[in-house]
């Protein structure tokens, strides 16, 4: 609002010291503006609303459009010599009569089928004593979207945190009070680690997905092997794996190699091995594997798992978003692995899809590019790698 408010300031006065022209000593007087220029401009305003970033619209005293940017009707503000806004319609009528600037905000329908509306931040000023009038409107759809997601990211991680940090406090109290009892001393002490784990699984992937959210590129980028960093995750996953007997297996073509940073990749297909773990029943096995796709590699993670409706795909890479929060919340985990997975794709300009079907399992699939382009083994003649197992 504050940038509109320059912008009108500086476009009246522009209009202004155009339309005074001087005549003998001290005196000026002020030129009609349709004597100015043919369609009631003076010359030079059409110059000056092409270089504003907002969308920008001068109407006459008939409220038929003088002017308008290139933007006013690419939002569907204007059409032919119309504002389409009621809203912005019945505020250039208020000012016309009373002279005085006023600023609002307005919500305004697509105008094509299917569009979502669209925010404005408007700021609406005389141009003088003729009934010109200048509306300026500024796009806040993409900051209306940001603060709701910034609020919404508040109000998960709150209660995301209250709720170890609760049961810790609870657990303490109870352990104090069975102090006579060591059998429950050890219970709910074990408790009490669970709940400290998993606040430091939280705690953690808050920093890691602070870190690469920006969706900036890597910041250092260097070659990092395939092979070793799925190994490094399936080692960090053998624990959670091996307490419900499943079976992690690497795959696939060895040798690929991306540019990108290392940590992060292990960090991404961690995150990936433990969802599939959490969702997969006993018994059954995980199957990580790479293989190149032209000028990218492309490294799935896929499980025999419980599978994800076809509705909460288009979800599920969201903060704290669970398919089902119940489960979630008996596993330990923190909603936050898919984003991170998410936005370490993007930091290394790649992308991550997913295929489910309930009670079939699901395919994750990150895809990122390939060291010097091209995803070719480092030892050409070694081609697809026997399964190796791990428990």
């Amino acid at each position: 609002m504050a940038s509109l408010a320059v912008l009108a300031g500086f476009v009246v006065g522009a209009l202004a010291v155009m339309a005074v022209r001087p005549v003998t000593g001290r005196q000026r007087a002020v030129v009609p503006i349709d004597d100015l220029q043919p369609g009631g401009l003076p010359q030079g305003v059409a110059s000056v609303l092409a270089v504003l970033p907002s969308s920008a619209v001068v109407l006459d005293r008939e409220d038929r459009v003088l002017r308008a940017s290139s933007a006013a009707r690419a939002f569907g503000l204007v059409r032919g010599d119309r504002l389409m806004a009621a809203e912005l319609l019945a505020l250039a009528r208020q000012v016309r009569r009373d002279g005085e600037i006023r600023e609002s905000e307005i919500e305004v329908a697509g105008h094509r089928f299917g569009q979502e509306a669209t925010n404005f931040a408007v700021r609406v000023a005389p141009l003088g004593p003729y009934g010109q009038v200048l509306v300026l409107a500024e796009d806040q759809t993409e900051h209306h979207r940001v603060e709701a997601v910034r609020r919404d990211f508040v109000a998960n991680v709150s209660h995301e945190l209250k709720t170890p940090v609760g049961a810790l406090s609870l657990l303490a109290e109870t352990i104090q009070d069975a102090a006579d009892d060591p059998e429950a001393v050890t219970r709910f002490a074990g408790r009490m680690q669970h709940e400290a784990a998993r606040l430091t699984y939280l705690v953690q992937d808050l920093i890691t997905l602070s870190r690469i959210q920006g969706a900036e590129p890597v910041p250092t980028p260097c070659p990092v092997p395939v092979d070793e960093a799925v190994h490094d995750a399936m080692d960090r996953c053998n624990t959670t794996a091996a307490a419900k007997d499943i079976t992690l297996v690497a795959g696939g073509v060895e040798g690929l190699q991306i540019w990108g940073d290392e940590e992060l990749l292990v960090t991404a297909l961690r995150n990936l091995i433990d969802n599939a773990v959490a969702y997969s029943p006993e018994h059954t096995r995980v199957v990580v594997s790479a293989r190149p796709a032209g000028d990218s590699v492309e490294i799935s993670v896929s499980d025999q798992g419980i599978g994800i409706p076809e509705s909460a795909q288009e979800r599920i890479f969201e903060r704290f978003f669970r398919v089902d929060t119940a489960r979630s919340r008996a596993t330990g985990g923190t909603g936050l692995g898919l984003a991170i997975v998410k936005h370490v794709a993007a930091a290394h300009n790649g992308a991550i899809t997913v295929w489910s079907k309930e009670g079939s399992g699901s395919t994750f699939t990150l895809r990122l590019p390939a060291l010097g382009g091209v995803a070719v083994p480092a030892t050409p003649d070694i081609g697809t790698v026997p399964l190796e197992a791990s428990k």
